[in-house]
């Protein structure tokens, strides 16, 4: 199978292009060459998105097409020179309105399309509706389409550093050592393997799987996701868990960023962000790995990678909160 994979050197897209060299099929990633490594045994059209695409490769033909892109003009352009193939976009839950109802399904009211590009920095509540944007030029415009809306994306080469906070600190704790945790340890949430996402784009360009589908794995309660991520690690802390309003109170930032708190969510406004209706992805054939084995590759992987994906509170930070009044819980 002839493959176009638009990026492919960074996270999911090098891993999609990864595993369809693995498999024997015949890859072009198309992108700038800046963002990281081509793929050994890949071809690298260089491609500048913000431009059009040059006449050399737009007049190539290939059977799928994979894309991440979250600029509604960019899949535009690509979908437009590529209708035939089995299109792939890689979406995110980002697109549905309701962050609070566990369990819904893809059927679930979706943020109204934001046809125009925006810069994200300026505006980053503009990527839900960009990314719904994009899913319609997709559904509209291709032959066959395959829409994957991930939520929490974890693993090697995973450059937000969210789901590696933890694997990290819980990596570095002592025996019996506090770890801040945020909220209640039976707050659901849920995560997908960039490489077992990467494994069902496969199965689905190859079988010619068509619709839209949730990327997610199962959802479980955030105290026994962090017990098997410092399973993983060969860690056995003791997890000190601080309220939502606690948190608030010390000024922790949900989610990423500086002085934040990854994985912490407030509480029932984001009950559903992480815990949607996985059921559909794994009836169409999304298998996912367990969580201390993806631990432990990315503790590998961070090891190695001095430069990669960092986020999160400073054990300096972390130590003035849990010097307040905390609560601890299961999970420990």
């Amino acid at each position: 199978m002839r493959m176009l994979v638009l990026g492919g050197t960074v996270f999911v897209s090098s891993h999609v292009a990864t595993e369809a060299l693995t498999r024997g099929h015949d890859v072009t990633v198309a992108c700038r060459g800046t963002s990281g490594e081509v793929p050994h045994g890949a071809t690298h059209a260089r491609l500048d998105r913000t431009g059009p695409i040059p006449p050399a490769l737009a007049e190539q033909e290939f059977d799928a097409v994979v894309d991440v892109a979250r600029q509604p003009s960019w899949v535009r352009a690509a979908v437009t020179a590529w209708p035939g193939a089995h299109w792939t976009f890689v979406s995110s839950v980002n697109v549905y309105v309701d962050d609070a109802t566990p369990h819904a399904s893809t059927d679930a009211a979706l943020h109204p399309p934001r046809h125009a590009d925006a810069d994200l920095i300026c505006e980053p509540e503009a990527y839900g509706p960009m990314k719904v944007a994009c899913e319609q030029v997709v559904t509209d415009g291709a032959t066959r389409a395959f829409v994957v809306r991930p939520g929490l994306i974890v693993g090697p080469r995973d450059p937000t550093g969210r789901f590696g906070y933890w694997v990290e600190r819980l990596a570095d704790a002592a025996a019996g050592e506090p770890v801040l945790a945020g909220g209640h340890p039976g707050d659901l949430v849920q995560v997908i393997d960039a490489r077992d996402l990467a494994g069902w784009i496969l199965d689905a360009a190859e079988s010619g799987l068509t619709g839209v589908f949730d990327g997610v794995g199962p959802s479980r309660p955030i105290g026994d996701l962090l017990a098997e991520i410092a399973h993983g690690v060969g860690a056995s802390p003791h997890l000190t868990w601080h309220d939502d309003a606690g948190l608030t109170a010390a000024k922790v930032q949900p989610w990423t960023g500086p002085h934040s708190l990854p994985l912490w969510l407030p509480r029932p406004e984001y009950d559903g962000m992480l815990a949607r209706d996985w059921t559909p992805s794994a009836r169409a054939g999304l298998r996912v790995r367990p969580i201390a084995q993806t631990a432990a590759d990315t503790l590998a992987w961070l090891e190695s990678t001095p430069e990669g994906g960092r986020t999160g509170l400073t054990r300096t930070e972390e130590r003035a909160i849990l010097g307040l009044s905390c609560s601890t819980g299961p999970g420990g």
